[in-house]
């Protein structure tokens, strides 16, 4: 009797679990709002981070418990968190012009943004934070600075009055990169020491820790200083060292700069072993060392994604590596030296030949770099396919080749068997005609 108590308590309490459980998923689950078509009614009204996906998209199945995720954090906002299945709502995907899947859209009011960064929950959310309040938010207690440096890596900081020429060009550009940066507004009062002032208006960017200041804001020509301004937020917008993907490639091009990058190979954990590491930390202290020098002509990065760099430079590079590409032209530039041969001096010295564009530069934009650099990456495809498993790629590319023998057999063929005939029957009709035997 004891044992069948205690058997029917610990059923009990499994079936309690089980029931939690379900209904955590169910509420977890919820956060993300099925929505149809209309929403296209209802869409102006609050805020809204919108995944436009298909069922059958492969890379919309992978985001799933990303933006699972993503509604979990942003529960308590303001922001609502839905997705819309394109398939069956066509008039949505017509109406906000969906050329792919999935397409992450932040909506509020008559303004939507189009989201084109990694799609991890941490950056999902903090573009969608971004979005969520006005172009520069203001901070009105000392205390606030504390949590600001440990929640954002990077921001820019006004500290002055909201008026005069300086302000009204920092909110106009603050505006425009919203989606990719945090921008605020403050006294020096309540900025106290948290940031070096000396007099206002001034402008600051704080990353790695420490904060630079804009130099130029005693640029009394409105058009100068807004040229000024929007090229220095547009180059100070990203750390000194950050990691390049896919997603934020585009965002560094737009800098104009010389980019720089570490090719390096992460495993399964995204782990880099040690020998890349160790590579990556040499490239990485020569714009720690010499920021003044190379800060405005180059943005230095690592990547993990050989791939990418292969398509870039039209070759295998080995790993590690180091590439140097321009921004502007799409040439690229690589060291004569072998990577294990590689030290601060040996970069600062290419660094200085491509500054003085004397060192030999390839790609580029012309048709015919452009054509290479397709064939490239579909030889490079099928080469990798074939490493990877070479019975599938048998199969996708064996079956179609070898129906179109058989296609161009049934064409060609017939022509041959009907031209043989035909000779024979000229032959038979002569041999009739003059009686040969």
């Amino acid at each position: 009797m004891c044992i069948y108590g205690c058997t029917m308590v610990s059923l009990a309490r499994i079936l309690l679990f089980a029931t939690y459980c379900v209904i955590v998923n169910s509420t977890a689950a919820s956060r993300v709002l099925e929505l149809s078509d209309r929403f296209l009614d209802i869409h102006k009204e609050g805020q809204w981070l919108i995944m436009m996906y298909a069922p059958w998209c492969a890379h919309c199945k992978r985001l799933e418990p990303i933006w699972a995720h993503v509604a979990q954090y942003l529960h308590a906002t303001s922001i609502r968190v839905g997705r819309i299945d394109c398939t069956r709502f066509t008039s949505v995907a017509h109406s906000f012009k969906i050329k792919g899947y999935p397409t992450i859209l932040f909506l509020s009011g008559n303004h939507h943004f189009v989201y084109n960064g990694d799609r991890t929950r941490d950056e999902i959310v903090k573009f969608a934070m971004r979005l969520s309040g006005p172009p520069v938010q203001e901070i009105t207690k000392s205390t606030s600075f504390n949590t600001l440096k440990k929640d954002k890596d990077l921001y820019f900081l006004y500290v002055g009055e909201k008026s005069g020429m300086l302000w009204d060009v920092y909110h106009n550009i603050a505006a425009t990169f919203q989606p990719h940066a945090f921008f605020y507004q403050s006294h020096p009062v309540v900025v106290d020491k948290h940031a070096p002032i000396e007099k206002t208006p001034t402008l600051l960017v704080y990353k790695e820790n420490v904060h630079y200041n804009f130099t130029d804001y005693k640029i009394t020509d409105r058009k100068k200083l807004n040229d000024t301004l929007y090229k220095w937020v547009n180059a100070e917008r990203f750390s000194t060292f950050p990691k390049v993907t896919r997603g934020n490639i585009n965002q560094l091009f737009m800098t104009n700069k010389n980019l720089v990058l570490a090719v390096l190979e992460e495993n399964q954990l995204e782990e880099v072993p040690p020998n890349m590491l160790e590579f990556k930390d040499m490239v990485e202290s020569v714009i720690k060392m010499k920021r003044q020098k190379y800060h405005d002509d180059f943005q230095f990065g690592w990547i993990a994604n050989p791939d990418l760099v292969n398509s870039i430079a039209m070759m295998v590079v080995p790993l590690p590596s180091l590439i140097v590409i321009n921004s502007t032209t799409n040439h690229h530039y690589i060291p004569e030296d072998e990577p294990e041969k590689l030290t601060p001096h040996v970069i600062e010295l290419f660094l200085e030949q491509i500054q003085h564009e004397s060192v030999p530069k390839y790609g580029g934009n012309s048709i015919i770099v452009r054509i290479y650099r397709s064939w490239f990456e579909v030889r490079f495809a099928l080469a990798s396919m074939w490493q990877g498993n070479p019975i599938l790629t048998l199969v996708l590319f064996g079956l179609p080749a070898g129906f179109l023998s058989l296609i161009c057999y049934n064409i060609w063929c017939p022509d041959i068997f009907d031209a043989d005939e035909e000779e024979e029957g000229k032959y038979k009709q002569f041999i009739f005609k003059y009686n040969i035997t």
